[in-house]
């Protein structure tokens, strides 16, 4: 799985970077600013959650366990539905798409609690 992570990791983070660029450049003048701040939003989350995945592959490397891999996948479909959702919103101004927005962050935040639950088990080493 940690390569899987690792690559999905790179290509989320191209991915912000392009989108974010994209944003900055076409988007910035054609939306509202209320949907230009949903979009950044997308992108800032985005960004974060790409690294969060890559880190996830990194660690995956020696730690194969069911809460890693849980936090990677839960890490991968969280980036999908919050800022997926944040960017449809913007583009399309189709506010019911929000309602996708808050399940994509509980998927966040399980992924964060289980890659906590994944270290704290780790046995210790000569930390």
């Amino acid at each position: 799985m940690s390569r899987i992570f690792l690559f999905l990791g790179a290509i989320a983070a191209f991915l912000a970077v392009a989108l974010g660029a994209f944003g900055a450049h076409l988007l910035h003048s054609r939306l509202p600013d209320d949907l230009y701040t949903v979009y950044q939003t997308g992108v800032h989350y985005h960004a974060i959650h790409a690294l969060g995945l890559l880190v996830i592959g990194l660690l995956a490397r020696d730690d194969a366990s069911r809460w890693m891999t849980a936090a990677g996948m839960l890490m991968a479909t969280g980036l999908v539905l919050f800022s997926g959702s944040l960017y449809a919103l913007a583009l399309s101004g189709a506010r019911g798409l929000g309602i996708v927005t808050p399940f994509g962050g509980l998927a966040l935040l399980a992924a964060w609690f289980s890659l906590a639950v994944a270290v704290g088990r780790q046995p210790r080493g000569d930390d």
